[in-house]
Protein backbone atom coordinates (compact mmCIF):
# COMPACT_ATOMS: atom_id res chain seq x y z
CA UNK A 1 0.00 0.00 0.00
CA UNK A 2 1.18 3.49 -1.27
CA UNK A 3 1.64 5.80 1.52
CA UNK A 4 0.89 10.24 1.19
CA UNK A 5 3.89 10.59 2.96
CA UNK A 6 6.20 9.32 0.48
CA UNK A 7 7.38 12.03 -1.96
CA UNK A 8 8.10 10.04 -5.06
CA UNK A 9 6.66 11.50 -8.68
CA UNK A 10 4.72 7.99 -9.35
CA UNK A 11 2.92 8.52 -5.53
CA UNK A 12 2.39 11.99 -6.33
CA UNK A 13 0.95 10.80 -9.40
CA UNK A 14 -1.25 8.57 -7.55
CA UNK A 15 -2.80 10.59 -4.93
CA UNK A 16 -3.81 13.27 -7.45
CA UNK A 17 -4.66 11.31 -10.30
CA UNK A 18 -8.49 11.06 -11.23
CA UNK A 19 -8.80 7.24 -10.48
CA UNK A 20 -12.08 6.82 -11.13
CA UNK A 21 -11.84 8.68 -14.89
CA UNK A 22 -9.06 6.43 -14.91
CA UNK A 23 -10.62 3.25 -14.36
CA UNK A 24 -13.34 4.37 -17.13
CA UNK A 25 -10.55 4.63 -19.48
CA UNK A 26 -8.91 1.14 -19.18
CA UNK A 27 -12.17 -0.22 -19.06
CA UNK A 28 -12.99 0.99 -22.30
CA UNK A 29 -9.22 -0.26 -23.21
CA UNK A 30 -10.26 -3.58 -21.77
CA UNK A 31 -13.27 -3.43 -24.10
CA UNK A 32 -11.39 -2.76 -27.33
CA UNK A 33 -9.61 -6.19 -27.03
CA UNK A 34 -12.65 -8.11 -26.26
CA UNK A 35 -14.48 -6.68 -29.32
CA UNK A 36 -10.93 -6.62 -31.38
CA UNK A 37 -11.17 -10.02 -30.82
CA UNK A 38 -14.51 -10.57 -31.42
CA UNK A 39 -14.41 -8.72 -35.11
CA UNK A 40 -11.26 -9.03 -36.51
CA UNK A 41 -10.03 -12.54 -37.15
CA UNK A 42 -13.05 -12.78 -39.95
CA UNK A 43 -11.54 -9.27 -41.72
CA UNK A 44 -7.76 -11.01 -41.54
CA UNK A 45 -8.57 -14.13 -42.89
CA UNK A 46 -10.79 -12.89 -45.74
CA UNK A 47 -7.60 -10.84 -47.01
CA UNK A 48 -5.75 -13.68 -46.61
CA UNK A 49 -3.84 -13.16 -43.41
CA UNK A 50 -3.26 -15.02 -40.16
CA UNK A 51 -6.62 -14.69 -38.18
CA UNK A 52 -5.12 -13.10 -35.39
CA UNK A 53 -3.45 -10.62 -37.59
CA UNK A 54 -5.31 -7.33 -36.85
CA UNK A 55 -5.61 -8.39 -33.06
CA UNK A 56 -1.65 -9.02 -32.50
CA UNK A 57 -1.30 -5.46 -33.76
CA UNK A 58 -4.16 -3.68 -31.91
CA UNK A 59 -2.73 -5.20 -28.52
CA UNK A 60 0.90 -4.07 -30.18
CA UNK A 61 -0.46 -0.33 -30.64
CA UNK A 62 -2.43 -0.48 -26.77
CA UNK A 63 1.96 -0.56 -25.41
CA UNK A 64 2.81 2.40 -26.92
CA UNK A 65 -0.61 4.34 -26.44
CA UNK A 66 -0.57 3.51 -22.70
CA UNK A 67 3.08 4.57 -22.33
CA UNK A 68 1.94 7.99 -23.81
CA UNK A 69 -0.91 8.14 -22.02
CA UNK A 70 0.81 7.43 -18.64
CA UNK A 71 3.50 9.72 -19.14
CA UNK A 72 1.52 12.79 -20.36
CA UNK A 73 -0.66 12.29 -17.52
CA UNK A 74 2.30 13.18 -15.67
CA UNK A 75 2.09 17.24 -17.04
CA UNK A 76 1.77 20.02 -15.17
CA UNK A 77 -0.58 22.06 -17.15
CA UNK A 78 1.98 24.44 -18.28
CA UNK A 79 3.75 20.97 -19.90
CA UNK A 80 0.29 20.08 -21.57
CA UNK A 81 0.56 23.52 -23.25
CA UNK A 82 3.85 23.30 -24.37
CA UNK A 83 3.50 19.74 -25.52
CA UNK A 84 0.55 20.58 -27.18
CA UNK A 85 2.31 23.13 -29.32
CA UNK A 86 4.88 20.69 -30.61
CA UNK A 87 2.86 18.52 -31.01
CA UNK A 88 0.23 20.57 -33.04
CA UNK A 89 3.58 22.16 -34.99
CA UNK A 90 5.05 18.77 -35.71
CA UNK A 91 1.39 17.26 -37.07
CA UNK A 92 0.44 20.62 -39.25
CA UNK A 93 3.98 19.95 -40.81
CA UNK A 94 3.18 16.04 -41.16
CA UNK A 95 -0.27 17.10 -42.91
CA UNK A 96 1.78 19.06 -45.41
CA UNK A 97 3.93 16.32 -46.11
CA UNK A 98 1.08 13.95 -46.39
CA UNK A 99 -0.56 16.25 -49.33
CA UNK A 100 2.54 16.54 -50.93
CA UNK A 101 4.01 13.53 -50.59
CA UNK A 102 1.15 11.08 -49.86
CA UNK A 103 -0.21 7.90 -51.63
CA UNK A 104 -3.86 8.64 -52.65
CA UNK A 105 -6.34 6.03 -51.94
CA UNK A 106 -9.73 6.74 -52.54
CA UNK A 107 -9.48 10.28 -54.07
CA UNK A 108 -8.03 11.38 -50.53
CA UNK A 109 -4.15 11.94 -49.19
CA UNK A 110 -4.61 10.87 -45.69
CA UNK A 111 -1.87 8.91 -44.97
CA UNK A 112 2.25 8.79 -44.75
CA UNK A 113 4.64 6.29 -44.38
CA UNK A 114 7.54 7.49 -42.13
CA UNK A 115 10.63 4.32 -41.10
CA UNK A 116 8.13 2.21 -42.28
CA UNK A 117 5.54 3.01 -40.16
CA UNK A 118 1.92 4.19 -41.41
CA UNK A 119 0.99 7.61 -39.99
CA UNK A 120 -2.35 9.99 -39.97
CA UNK A 121 -1.16 13.01 -39.05
CA UNK A 122 -4.53 14.64 -38.17
CA UNK A 123 -5.71 12.30 -35.56
CA UNK A 124 -2.49 13.72 -33.52
CA UNK A 125 -3.15 17.38 -34.57
CA UNK A 126 -6.70 17.17 -33.12
CA UNK A 127 -6.07 16.99 -28.91
CA UNK A 128 -3.09 19.14 -29.33
CA UNK A 129 -5.35 22.00 -31.75
CA UNK A 130 -8.37 21.79 -28.81
CA UNK A 131 -5.49 22.55 -25.74
CA UNK A 132 -3.67 25.50 -28.12
CA UNK A 133 -7.27 27.06 -28.88
CA UNK A 134 -7.81 26.56 -25.00
CA UNK A 135 -4.57 28.11 -24.33
CA UNK A 136 -5.70 31.03 -26.83
CA UNK A 137 -9.26 31.54 -25.67
CA UNK A 138 -8.18 31.74 -22.08
CA UNK A 139 -5.25 34.43 -23.01
CA UNK A 140 -8.12 36.30 -24.40
CA UNK A 141 -10.44 36.62 -21.08
CA UNK A 142 -7.17 37.58 -18.96
CA UNK A 143 -5.76 39.81 -21.57
CA UNK A 144 -8.29 41.86 -23.34
CA UNK A 145 -5.38 43.31 -25.48
CA UNK A 146 -4.45 40.63 -27.05
CA UNK A 147 -5.38 39.60 -30.09
CA UNK A 148 -5.43 36.09 -29.08
CA UNK A 149 -9.05 35.64 -30.64
CA UNK A 150 -8.00 36.32 -33.85
CA UNK A 151 -5.44 33.83 -33.52
CA UNK A 152 -7.74 31.21 -32.51
CA UNK A 153 -9.16 32.04 -36.02
CA UNK A 154 -6.28 32.07 -37.63
CA UNK A 155 -5.37 28.30 -36.20
CA UNK A 156 -9.00 27.63 -37.19
CA UNK A 157 -8.70 28.50 -40.57
CA UNK A 158 -5.21 26.73 -41.29
CA UNK A 159 -6.32 23.53 -39.61
CA UNK A 160 -9.35 23.51 -41.56
CA UNK A 161 -7.89 24.21 -44.97
CA UNK A 162 -5.64 21.43 -44.44
CA UNK A 163 -7.87 19.10 -43.81
CA UNK A 164 -10.41 20.05 -46.42
CA UNK A 165 -7.76 19.62 -49.09
CA UNK A 166 -6.98 15.94 -47.72
CA UNK A 167 -10.19 16.16 -48.31
CA UNK A 168 -11.06 14.45 -44.89
CA UNK A 169 -14.47 16.13 -43.77
CA UNK A 170 -15.12 13.77 -40.93
CA UNK A 171 -12.45 15.28 -39.21
CA UNK A 172 -13.23 18.77 -40.18
CA UNK A 173 -16.48 19.07 -38.78
CA UNK A 174 -15.02 17.50 -35.57
CA UNK A 175 -12.43 20.69 -34.98
CA UNK A 176 -15.38 22.91 -36.15
CA UNK A 177 -17.41 21.40 -32.91
CA UNK A 178 -14.83 21.65 -30.90
CA UNK A 179 -13.89 25.05 -31.96
CA UNK A 180 -17.40 26.54 -31.51
CA UNK A 181 -18.12 24.77 -28.33
CA UNK A 182 -14.60 26.70 -26.79
CA UNK A 183 -15.59 29.58 -28.41
CA UNK A 184 -19.26 29.82 -26.87
CA UNK A 185 -17.80 28.39 -23.53
CA UNK A 186 -15.27 31.56 -23.11
CA UNK A 187 -17.68 33.27 -23.11
CA UNK A 188 -18.37 34.80 -27.16
CA UNK A 189 -21.46 36.20 -28.21
CA UNK A 190 -23.89 34.38 -29.30
CA UNK A 191 -23.98 36.19 -32.76
CA UNK A 192 -20.85 34.71 -33.84
CA UNK A 193 -21.30 31.05 -32.12
CA UNK A 194 -24.34 31.76 -34.92
CA UNK A 195 -22.13 32.80 -37.77
CA UNK A 196 -19.60 30.34 -37.09
CA UNK A 197 -22.80 27.42 -37.52
CA UNK A 198 -23.64 29.31 -40.18
CA UNK A 199 -20.33 28.99 -42.24
CA UNK A 200 -19.98 25.57 -41.14
CA UNK A 201 -23.39 24.83 -43.04
CA UNK A 202 -22.07 26.77 -46.08
CA UNK A 203 -19.00 24.80 -46.10
CA UNK A 204 -20.75 21.25 -45.86
CA UNK A 205 -23.28 22.49 -48.74
CA UNK A 206 -20.34 23.69 -50.97
CA UNK A 207 -18.47 19.84 -50.18
CA UNK A 208 -22.02 18.59 -50.66
CA UNK A 209 -21.57 20.51 -54.13
CA UNK A 210 -17.91 20.13 -55.53
CA UNK A 211 -17.05 17.06 -53.49
CA UNK A 212 -18.05 13.61 -54.85
CA UNK A 213 -17.62 11.10 -52.36
CA UNK A 214 -18.99 13.43 -50.10
CA UNK A 215 -21.99 14.19 -51.97
CA UNK A 216 -22.67 10.19 -52.39
CA UNK A 217 -22.62 9.43 -48.81
CA UNK A 218 -25.31 12.16 -48.00
CA UNK A 219 -27.61 11.09 -51.08
CA UNK A 220 -26.90 7.18 -50.08
CA UNK A 221 -28.17 8.21 -46.21
CA UNK A 222 -31.21 10.47 -47.94
CA UNK A 223 -32.17 7.96 -50.06
CA UNK A 224 -30.74 4.43 -49.72
CA UNK A 225 -31.64 3.50 -53.24
CA UNK A 226 -29.89 5.87 -54.91
CA UNK A 227 -26.45 3.66 -54.49
CA UNK A 228 -24.63 0.94 -52.34
CA UNK A 229 -25.69 1.36 -48.45
CA UNK A 230 -24.81 -2.88 -47.84
CA UNK A 231 -22.24 -2.01 -44.85
CA UNK A 232 -24.58 0.31 -43.13
CA UNK A 233 -27.55 -1.88 -43.86
CA UNK A 234 -25.88 -4.93 -42.19
CA UNK A 235 -24.54 -2.64 -39.41
CA UNK A 236 -28.29 -1.76 -38.41
CA UNK A 237 -29.77 -5.05 -38.51
CA UNK A 238 -26.97 -6.38 -36.42
CA UNK A 239 -28.86 -4.32 -33.05
CA UNK A 240 -32.18 -5.91 -34.00
CA UNK A 241 -30.19 -9.36 -34.71
CA UNK A 242 -28.38 -9.40 -31.17
CA UNK A 243 -31.49 -7.98 -29.27
CA UNK A 244 -30.80 -7.05 -25.38
CA UNK A 245 -27.93 -10.06 -24.78
CA UNK A 246 -26.46 -11.02 -27.94
CA UNK A 247 -26.25 -14.30 -29.81
CA UNK A 248 -23.00 -14.44 -27.87
CA UNK A 249 -19.25 -14.54 -28.34
CA UNK A 250 -18.38 -15.87 -31.56
CA UNK A 251 -21.85 -16.31 -32.65
CA UNK A 252 -22.51 -13.28 -34.73
CA UNK A 253 -22.73 -13.13 -38.75
CA UNK A 254 -22.11 -9.55 -39.36
CA UNK A 255 -17.86 -9.80 -39.09
CA UNK A 256 -18.21 -12.77 -41.66
CA UNK A 257 -19.41 -10.06 -44.03
CA UNK A 258 -18.60 -6.23 -42.92
CA UNK A 259 -15.05 -5.20 -44.54
CA UNK A 260 -14.91 -2.49 -42.03
CA UNK A 261 -16.32 -4.72 -39.39
CA UNK A 262 -12.61 -4.31 -36.99
CA UNK A 263 -12.49 -0.17 -37.70
CA UNK A 264 -15.64 1.87 -38.40
CA UNK A 265 -18.24 -1.28 -37.51
CA UNK A 266 -16.72 -2.57 -34.62
CA UNK A 267 -19.80 -1.16 -32.64
CA UNK A 268 -22.32 -3.12 -34.33
CA UNK A 269 -19.82 -6.89 -34.07
CA UNK A 270 -20.27 -5.83 -30.51
CA UNK A 271 -24.15 -5.15 -30.30
CA UNK A 272 -24.65 -8.66 -32.67
CA UNK A 273 -22.24 -10.42 -30.31
CA UNK A 274 -23.18 -8.90 -27.15
CA UNK A 275 -26.33 -7.33 -27.16
CA UNK A 276 -27.61 -4.04 -26.51
CA UNK A 277 -26.61 -4.58 -23.05
CA UNK A 278 -22.95 -4.01 -23.75
CA UNK A 279 -23.60 -1.12 -26.21
CA UNK A 280 -25.47 0.68 -22.78
CA UNK A 281 -22.30 0.16 -20.77
CA UNK A 282 -19.64 1.67 -23.44
CA UNK A 283 -22.41 4.37 -23.57
CA UNK A 284 -22.23 5.16 -20.36
CA UNK A 285 -18.57 4.87 -20.23
CA UNK A 286 -18.06 7.60 -22.78
CA UNK A 287 -20.63 9.70 -21.02
CA UNK A 288 -18.96 9.05 -17.60
CA UNK A 289 -15.73 10.06 -18.77
CA UNK A 290 -17.33 13.39 -20.30
CA UNK A 291 -19.04 14.06 -17.70
CA UNK A 292 -16.40 13.50 -14.95
CA UNK A 293 -14.15 15.66 -17.20
CA UNK A 294 -16.57 18.59 -17.62
CA UNK A 295 -17.47 19.03 -14.51
CA UNK A 296 -13.78 19.22 -12.66
CA UNK A 297 -13.61 21.31 -15.60
CA UNK A 298 -16.15 23.47 -13.95
CA UNK A 299 -14.41 22.84 -10.63
CA UNK A 300 -11.22 24.89 -11.59
CA UNK A 301 -10.55 28.44 -11.27
CA UNK A 302 -7.78 28.39 -13.93
CA UNK A 303 -9.31 29.61 -17.33
CA UNK A 304 -6.97 27.38 -19.46
CA UNK A 305 -7.39 23.97 -17.53
CA UNK A 306 -11.37 24.75 -17.75
CA UNK A 307 -11.48 25.33 -21.47
CA UNK A 308 -8.84 22.44 -22.14
CA UNK A 309 -10.40 19.85 -19.92
CA UNK A 310 -13.84 21.30 -21.78
CA UNK A 311 -12.12 21.09 -25.59
CA UNK A 312 -10.87 17.25 -24.50
CA UNK A 313 -13.78 15.94 -23.67
CA UNK A 314 -15.77 17.71 -25.59
CA UNK A 315 -13.62 16.13 -28.93
CA UNK A 316 -13.22 12.29 -27.22
CA UNK A 317 -17.16 12.69 -27.02
CA UNK A 318 -18.44 13.48 -30.01
CA UNK A 319 -15.97 11.37 -31.95
CA UNK A 320 -17.37 8.54 -30.05
CA UNK A 321 -20.97 9.81 -30.41
CA UNK A 322 -20.27 9.72 -34.83
CA UNK A 323 -18.60 6.32 -34.98
CA UNK A 324 -21.95 5.43 -32.87
CA UNK A 325 -24.38 7.27 -34.74
CA UNK A 326 -23.27 5.72 -38.17
CA UNK A 327 -23.11 2.61 -37.16
CA UNK A 328 -27.30 2.77 -35.85
CA UNK A 329 -27.71 4.83 -39.31
CA UNK A 330 -28.56 8.09 -37.35
CA UNK A 331 -25.97 10.09 -39.77
CA UNK A 332 -24.06 9.45 -43.29
CA UNK A 333 -20.84 7.22 -42.58
CA UNK A 334 -17.90 9.20 -41.58
CA UNK A 335 -15.01 6.72 -41.29
CA UNK A 336 -14.73 7.85 -37.63
CA UNK A 337 -12.78 5.32 -34.94
CA UNK A 338 -14.31 4.67 -31.66
CA UNK A 339 -12.13 5.59 -28.90
CA UNK A 340 -10.15 2.56 -27.40
CA UNK A 341 -12.30 -0.19 -29.65
CA UNK A 342 -11.73 0.29 -33.24
CA UNK A 343 -8.66 -0.85 -34.70
CA UNK A 344 -5.80 1.27 -35.91
CA UNK A 345 -2.45 2.59 -34.58
CA UNK A 346 -2.33 6.53 -35.38
CA UNK A 347 -5.99 6.70 -33.61
CA UNK A 348 -5.20 5.08 -30.80
CA UNK A 349 -1.64 6.59 -29.70
CA UNK A 350 -3.22 10.12 -30.63
CA UNK A 351 -6.43 9.36 -28.55
CA UNK A 352 -4.17 7.96 -25.63
CA UNK A 353 -2.30 11.75 -26.08
CA UNK A 354 -5.68 13.28 -25.31
CA UNK A 355 -6.66 11.21 -22.72
CA UNK A 356 -3.71 11.27 -21.39
CA UNK A 357 -3.70 15.52 -21.03
CA UNK A 358 -7.51 14.97 -19.78
CA UNK A 359 -6.00 13.46 -17.09
CA UNK A 360 -2.89 16.03 -16.72
CA UNK A 361 -5.17 18.47 -16.19
CA UNK A 362 -8.23 16.58 -13.93
CA UNK A 363 -5.55 16.34 -11.56
CA UNK A 364 -5.81 17.33 -7.69
CA UNK A 365 -3.49 20.01 -7.07
CA UNK A 366 -3.10 22.34 -3.64
CA UNK A 367 -5.00 25.90 -3.81
CA UNK A 368 -1.69 27.25 -3.50
CA UNK A 369 -0.02 25.66 -6.68
CA UNK A 370 -3.27 27.08 -8.44
CA UNK A 371 -2.80 30.30 -6.63
CA UNK A 372 0.86 30.84 -7.69
CA UNK A 373 0.32 29.66 -11.91
CA UNK A 374 -2.66 32.69 -11.38
CA UNK A 375 0.14 34.80 -9.84
CA UNK A 376 2.41 34.18 -12.57
CA UNK A 377 0.19 34.36 -15.48
CA UNK A 378 -0.92 38.09 -13.80
CA UNK A 379 2.71 39.33 -13.81
CA UNK A 380 3.80 38.09 -17.81
CA UNK A 381 0.41 39.90 -18.20
CA UNK A 382 1.96 43.49 -16.94
CA UNK A 383 5.54 42.70 -18.00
Amino acid sequence: MMSREQRTPFSEWWWTVDKLLLAAIMALVLAGIILSLAASPPVATRIGLDPFHFFNRHVLFLVPSIIVMIATSFLSPRGVRRSALIVLAISMGLIVLTLLFGPEVKGARRWITIIGVNIQASEAAKPAFAVMVAWLFAESTRRPEMPATSMALLLLVSMVTLLVAEPDFGQTMLVLTVWGALFFIAGMRMIWVAGLVGLSSVGLFTAYLMVPHVAARIQRFMNPASGDTYQVDLAADSFVQGGWFGQGPGEGTVKRLLPDSHTDFVFAVGAEEFGIVLCLALLALFAFIVLRSLSRAYATEDLFVRFATAGLAIMFGTQACINMAVNLHLIPAKGMTLPFISYGGSSMVSLAYGVGMLLALTRQRPRVEMESMGAANSLRAYA
